[in-house]
């Protein structure tokens, strides 16, 4: 019954093809878009990818990495007489412009790391040496600054390179490699000294975040509850700010809304299109259907080859829409220009919706069949 389900299914090409379609547009709208949203959610959290740190101190105030609000210099000092705290350090981050030889101006976000420690500093530098960091004048750039840079100058820009920023002398002495920004501007390391004296505006209180620690031994999550409670700051593990701020940009922007309605179209053109025309296929074998029935196929019977004949249309289109969602992911990633995080978590509910999909094809089917009377082929 196996091999007799499969080729009444494989034999109606134009029908097979159709069910093929539908599967696999609904499978690559329904994973595409939540790996956008994936993708677009850790740009807004980049900033903690790119400076790494088990705790962040910040005011009251503030519920997401983006939205800084000073803190008094003395902050750092307060942050590290709490009992279970190993180090802490400032970090200075906020917007800037650069201004490149040929007049141009482009937008940075620019990162003051503690001079001393080079805590808060970029893992992976490509080219050039963090400690080059501590002469006069010096920033690190990230790859997509030198693409950014590279394409207003016309030339290909690297270590040795300068630009101002805020009529100051910036000497690029690395390059490194970092998470894109949500902001879409590149990133600019520098020493915290010379971010807040040089290369920004005089204010009052320049101070973004702290960056703390725990001793070895101690919970994180512990710490930062002792360190709010002790400064009256709101203390974050490194996991707890990242999700405070996706879900301050879920709450605040509608950007999960307008993907969410993508998937729900694509679950909809499957259910709609799998069920019209399996229904439509399974009309066209209704005779062949019935003269089982009339030969003594039991109704489990043919239920169970409807079952293999949607469920085997599923798999596959499951797979060509995976894969198209895959190759879109990889080239997004490639060219830098579109944000793809494709989690377990997506082909999972992506791989439910569509065997739902094809169970509801199915059972439409199976409805039709059990009300056929066997001795009507012959007629």
């Amino acid at each position: 019954m196996l091999r007799l389900a499969l080729r009444m299914l494989f034999g109606d090409r134009a029908k097979y093809a159709m069910l093929i379609s539908g599967i696999t547009f609904a499978t690559f709208l329904m994973a595409n878009s939540p790996a956008l949203l994936c993708g677009l959610m850790s740009w807004t959290y980049s900033t903690i990818r790119a400076v790494r740190a088990p705790i962040w101190v910040a005011d009251p105030k503030v519920e997401q990495v983006n939205d800084t609000k000073p803190l008094r210099d003395t902050d750092t000092n307060r942050v590290r007489t709490v009992d279970g705290v190993a180090w802490a350090v400032p970090l200075y981050q906020g917007l800037t412009q650069a201004r490149l030889l040929n007049g141009s101006f482009q937008v940075m976000t620019l990162i003051g790391i503690d001079p001393d420690t080079f805590i808060g500093a970029p893992s992976k530098i490509t080219e050039g040496n963090l400690q080059d960091l501590r002469l006069p004048n010096t920033v690190i750039i990230d790859d997509f600054g030198v693409e950014r840079l590279s394409a207003v100058l016309g030339r290909k820009i690297g270590v040795g390179d300068v630009f101002e920023i805020n009529d100051h002398e910036a000497r690029i002495v690395g390059i490194c490699s970092a998470p894109r920004s949500f902001t879409g501007g590149p990133y600019v390391f520098t020493t915290y000294d010379r971010a807040t004296t040089d290369y920004t505006p005089p204010q009052r209180r320049l101070l973004s975040f702290v960056l703390a620690a725990p001793e070895p031994g101690q919970d994180p999550a512990v710490i930062a509850r002792r360190i709010s409670a002790e400064t009256g700051l709101h203390a974050y593990t490194e996991s707890d700010f990242s999700w405070s701020t996706i879900w301050w940009f879920v709450a605040n922007t509608g950007i999960p809304i307008n993907v969410g309605m993508l998937v729900v179209i694509g679950f909809l053109v499957g259910t709609v299109v799998s069920g019209q025309t399996f229904y439509s296929f399974v009309l066209e074998n209704t005779r062949n259907l019935g003269a089982l029935k009339a030969m003594g196929t039991s109704n489990l019977r043919i239920c169970g080859m409807l079952l293999i004949q949607s469920m085997t249309v599923g798999f596959i289109g499951f797979g060509l829409g995976m894969g198209l969602a895959a190759l879109n992911g990889y080239i997004a990633i490639k060219t830098g220009k579109l944000p793809s995080l494709m989690v377990w978590q997506i082909p999972a509910g992506v791989l439910a919706a569509v065997l739902f999909i094809c169970s509801l094809a199915a059972f439409l089917g199976i409805l039709r069949i059990a009300r056929v009377d066997p001795a009507s082929v012959f007629r």
